[in-house]
């Protein structure tokens, strides 16, 4: 990882946020002097889980995944950030180390605020807290969301799921390539690595996706809602 000189405003303003329609001059000020930015390779540590939380780490390009390191040396992945994602939030404001662990699923430009002019700006800013809150909130949704797919739904449903999680949301397409290996995916699905491998086939079987080593095209979009929907 390289890390290079400190953004400008309209740098830091890039995490649409609007951070310039948000903060006062002063506050933005703040914000520069004590921000760094970091430029991360695929599968660079960006976040250890149990480290001591000091930053609160901004996502501004690329695409990284979010971990829960288990026990037995399992893991669970619990989402995939997309530029914009305020990463260690939740252990910023409620403990002294990190949660989970982030890596860079692809080249990442991150940007670092330290941990007490976050905290200041939290307190003394109402809008900036708003926003804040809004993020973590919809943070909070989507791994109710997860939650209830791991807990409640088969297999087909859950490898459904993260087709359509992929499609809808992070690519916004069809056809995509996913920058996961099938390992990982298994994580994402909570399940087992051959697990994964045979539902994927039956799905290319029944000719509800055709794949490749990490390219999907979907043909039938009204399948995998259906598998989605019923679980």
């Amino acid at each position: 990882m390289n890390e290079t000189e400190s953004p400008n405003k309209q740098d830091i303003s890039n995490i649409q946020f609007r951070i310039e329609e948000i903060l006062t001059p002063d506050e933005l000020n703040r914000l520069n002097s004590s921000s760094n930015r970091m430029e991360y390779l695929k599968r660079d540590t960006i976040i250890k889980q149990g480290t001591r939380v000091t930053e609160v780490a901004i996502l501004l390009s690329g695409l990284a995944k979010v971990t829960r390191e288990m026990r037995k040396g399992k893991n669970l992945i619990l989402r995939i950030a997309q530029p914009g994602a305020l990463l260690g939030i939740s252990s910023a404001l409620a403990n002294e180390n990190y949660d989970y662990s982030v890596c860079a699923l692809e080249p990442n430009s991150i940007q670092f605020i330290d941990i007490d002019t976050f905290k200041f700006l939290i307190g003394n800013n109402i809008q900036f807290a708003n926003e804040v809150m809004q993020r973590i909130s919809s943070d909070n949704l989507f791994n109710i969301g997860r939650l209830s797919s791991l807990l409640s739904k088969q297999l087909p449903g859950r490898v459904a799921d993260i087709i359509l999680y992929f499609s809808e949301v992070i690519f916004e397409s069809n056809e995509f390539s996913i920058p996961l290996t099938r390992q990982e995916l298994a994580e994402l699905a909570g399940t087992t690595k051959e697990s994964l491998i045979r539902t994927l086939s039956e799905f290319k079987h029944d000719k509800i996706i055709d794949m490749t080593r990490n390219g999907f095209s979907i043909n039938s979009l009204n399948i995998l809602k259906t598998l989605s929907r019923l679980g």
